[in-house]
């Protein structure tokens, strides 16, 4: 008995209403209005392509993205703001049985989603994964020990027919420098920016878009530990982030890769709704959870050798113990925010709906908090 195909293999041409089946050449059941001017429709059951003579230039491919990371907390909201703006969603993982924080084993069955195999440090896995999808638009993020910043990755995907791409970078970039300019001592900075330089040499401006966000308000989860104690050691209190929170991000990074940029944007910057330095951030989280916090500062030299015990390499620890001595490095231009009131408005813009506050984040993942 043929059962009828899932919702995730039908395509919505106009005009017509279809009856599809798993198995065979099936013929589709056009309106009464499209009789005289329509051919039958068929699956092939090996590709699933559609053909119709009523719209011939229908590309199933047009409508496909390939997002890599889909179980990061930025990948996994894009991968399912894509399908719910209707894309078919590659899923590419190197562990293809791990599971997708935000997509849910149902949700994903019932959608257009698809886990592929892929590598973004083996270009050739890259290559099979666009080719096997017919994706020409990607979601990318940054693998911090790539030695060629992504370049062999990046040129594999644009020669197996990619024409968009999603990068997710950082808001760290320096403004007043050239890409390929920026000092290998500004770590964060250094590593974002080579990624987009690449991404500009191969692909073009016009061909990828640079999504910058800023602080990730997961960054907090840090002081868990002190958090749930109720006494936080903290070095770098005076240090400030706008907090934003990933779903925020990948909400932002969904709509682009499907629909495109607004405005004729190339970098979108992303903030959250408030600067706030890193102890008033601390004391917040406190208040919302309705505890008593204590927070003491930690020195420099203390918070140096937390960084090692935790396996971070000496020269990030170095980076990070710099960084955090300050209100924040310039990002050039006298700014710390870089465009800050239009990337807190690019939320909406995107996202269609304001950046999430602290409080509000801290209501949805209260139970973080009390482990």
């Amino acid at each position: 008995m043929p059962g009828r195909l899932p919702r995730k293999y039908c395509a919505q041409l106009p005009g017509q209403r279809f009856v599809l089946y798993v198995r065979g050449v099936v013929a589709a059941r056009p309106s009464r209005r499209d009789k005289e001017t329509n051919k039958n429709q068929r699956i092939d059951a090996g590709t699933v392509h559609l053909y119709c003579q009523l719209n011939p230039t229908y590309n199933p491919a047009m409508t496909s993205v390939l997002i890599f990371g889909p179980a990061g907390q930025v990948g996994s909201i894009a991968a399912r703001t894509a399908g719910e703006l209707g894309a078919t969603v590659w899923l590419a993982m190197r562990d293809t049985s791990k599971s997708i924080p935000s997509l849910t084993t149902e949700a994903e069955a019932a959608g257009d989603y698809h886990r592929i195999y892929a590598d973004l440090e083996k270009p050739e896995t890259v290559t099979e994964a666009v080719k096997t999808s017919g994706a020409k638009r990607v979601f990318l993020y940054l693998v911090h020990h790539a030695s060629d910043h992504l370049h062999g990755t990046i040129t594999a995907m644009k020669a197996a027919g990619v024409d968009f791409v999603v990068f997710l970078s950082s808001f760290t970039i320096l403004v007043n420098q050239p890409l390929r300019e920026i000092p290998p001592s500004d770590i964060l900075p250094f590593i974002h920016a080579q990624v987009e330089a690449n991404l500009d040499d191969i692909f073009g401006p016009d061909h990828y878009v640079a999504v910058r966000p800023g602080c990730f308000i997961t960054n907090l989860l840090s002081e868990k530990a002190g958090i749930v104690a109720n006494h936080v050691e903290l070095y770098g209190g005076e240090f400030e982030q706008d907090n934003i929170v990933p779903s925020d991000i990948g909400r932002v990074v969904g709509n682009i890769l499907v629909s495109g940029p607004k405005n004729g944007q190339k970098k979108v910057y992303l903030y959250g709704p408030e600067i706030l330095s890193l102890h008033d951030s601390i004391a917040r989280i406190g208040k919302a959870l309705q505890k008593d916090l204590k927070i003491t500062d930690l020195g420099p030299r203390e918070m140096y050798q937390k960084y090692l015990s935790s396996g971070m390499p000496p020269s990030f620890a170095d980076y990070m113990i710099k960084t955090l001595s300050t209100k924040g490095p310039d990002k050039g231009n006298g700014e710390r925010f870089p465009n800050y009131k239009e990337g807190v408005s690019n939320v909406s813009l995107y996202a269609g709906h304001p950046a999430t506050r602290l409080e509000a984040w801290v209501e949805q993942n209260k139970a973080i908090f009390h482990a």
